[in-house]
């Protein structure tokens, strides 16, 4: 039997497609093994998020080549869709594959024989229109499930290439979702993880017959369309054991439906990570984003108000053209004044073909690198002062399958990392604890009861 192996960079959608890629595989005959083994073909779904993507690509490669030199590698992912070129160049690369053309990796691959010159199969940014559906499958954990439900996006932030990589906004069918989402639970996935590229932009009017069944004909035409806030009601419909977390949303699309059906329903996980970017009114204005600092500030203190223990994230980014010391410092107060639980702190990196990479006011690397390692510090405390208010509480988390060092470890609702003596019966179990311990970035518990609150019926 052929062996393959992968390497995914960057987001939770990049898992999600590589999971459905993993599942061609699969069903050509292949079997799915570690990337540090010697495998038949490697496949790397890259990411244009990552600084240095070329020099990190050529790595990864090299690295498949040392476990098999005749090992087949395909490149995949935003990186490859926005210069296939540079990675046709990297020695060892046998196919470059753009964003559309990896989900029919089979109808582009006569053979997986080593040739001397790649081969470059990418669709121009403007055929990137249709939806291609990706899940965890059965190359996967049966834990947590990453489950694709938007692609794409129409936002035009001065420092991101993602609209070139991945097209404009596209979501899936509702019904498709819920029929996909039921598969995932038969399958005995406990977590289902919404992703994509902007996942709060989802938008659906292709099954109107589905908003009639949530009681909106009587409602104006315009407003009959599935939204995200509708796609999660009818998902939570569905009879269960299970939760539903939402990777990421921006802040002007996290409305106050969806913090109401957080806070009344236990099922839509206590956690939202919420993108800042900058917290200098100025940067935020040269970044294009959409909404102002004072919204975002109002959001997440209405975000902590309304929903018990919630754990909330941020991205950020330091570095960007034009922020002075005063501009990060404004960001750093800011940060450090809001009731968050961690941050994802990003370096700014020249991207070719946005707006960023020709404004005035470059910021030394030394001095993005100083920027970043604060804020890391500041995470740090964030976290572990969120943590430490999880102390004596009973939360629900579920374990996953590893043992390590005799103990278990898994997520509660509201993304705190947590540790139990590990005992077989409770893999893929959701279980109610009690914090004891804060260790550094996890907390011990002690078993409290079997949750049994999830098994909730629909109306």
């Amino acid at each position: 039997m052929s062996k393959v192996a992968f390497y995914t960079l960057g987001c939770k959608l990049n898992f999600a497609e590589t999971s459905t890629i993993g599942e061609q595989f699969l069903q050509n005959g292949f079997e799915i093994v570690d990337y540090n083994d010697s495998a038949d073909v490697y496949v790397i779904n890259t990411c244009t998020v990552t600084e240095n993507a070329e020099k990190e690509c050529r790595q990864i490669v090299r690295r498949a080549l040392r476990n098999n030199p005749n090992g087949y590698v395909v490149v995949t992912g935003c990186y490859a869709q926005l210069r296939p070129g540079e990675i046709a160049r990297i020695e060892g690369v046998d196919t470059v594959l753009g964003s559309n053309e990896k989900f029919s990796l089979f109808s582009y691959i006569d053979d997986f024989e080593k040739k001397e010159l790649s081969c470059i199969h990418v669709s121009p940014t403007e055929e990137l229109n249709s939806f291609n559906p990706s899940f965890s499958t059965e190359a996967d954990d049966r834990t947590r499930a990453f489950f694709k439900i938007q692609d794409g996006c129409d936002y035009k932030c001065t420092f991101c290439t993602i609209p070139l990589a991945r097209g404009k906004s596209r979501s899936a069918d509702p019904a498709e979702v819920v029929k996909e989402f039921k598969e995932l639970l038969k399958a005995g996935y406990k977590e289902i993880i919404l992703t994509g590229v902007n996942v709060g932009d989802y938008y659906s009017t292709s099954n109107l017959t589905l908003a009639h069944d949530l009681n909106l004909d009587q409602e104006r035409e315009q407003e009959q369309r599935i939204n995200l806030y509708r796609l999660l009601n009818m998902m939570l419909r569905v009879e269960g054991d299970y939760r539903i977390r939402i990777s990421s949303i921006e802040p002007n699309l996290l409305t106050d439906d969806i913090l109401s059906l957080a806070a009344n329903d236990e099922r839509l996980c206590n956690h939202f990570h919420i993108p800042l970017q900058s917290g200098s009114k100025k940067i935020l204005r040269l970044m294009q984003r959409r909404y102002k600092a004072d919204d975002y500030k109002e959001l997440i203190f209405k975000t902590a108000d309304r929903i018990k223990d919630a754990g909330i994230g941020v991205d950020v980014i330091v570095g960007f053209p034009g922020e002075t010391e005063d501009d990060f410092l404004e960001t750093y107060n800011f940060l450090k004044g809001l009731p968050i639980s961690y941050l994802h702190v990003f370096t700014y990196s020249e991207r070719p073909s946005t707006k960023a990479i020709d404004m005035p006011g470059h910021v030394d690397l030394a001095e993005r690198k100083k920027r970043n390692n604060m804020l890391r510090i500041l995470s740090e405390k964030k976290k572990n002062e969120f943590y430490r208010k999880m102390l004596g509480k009973e939360l629900t988390v579920l374990f996953e399958h590893e043992n390590l060092d005799g103990f278990m470890k898994g997520f509660s609702s509201n993304y705190v990392r947590v540790k139990i003596p590990f005992d077989k019966d409770y893999v893929n179990q959701f279980m109610k604890v009690k914090i004891t311990e804060v260790d550094g970035n996890i907390c011990t518990a002690e078993k409290y009861l079997v949750n049994e609150s999830f098994n909730i019926t629909a109306d």
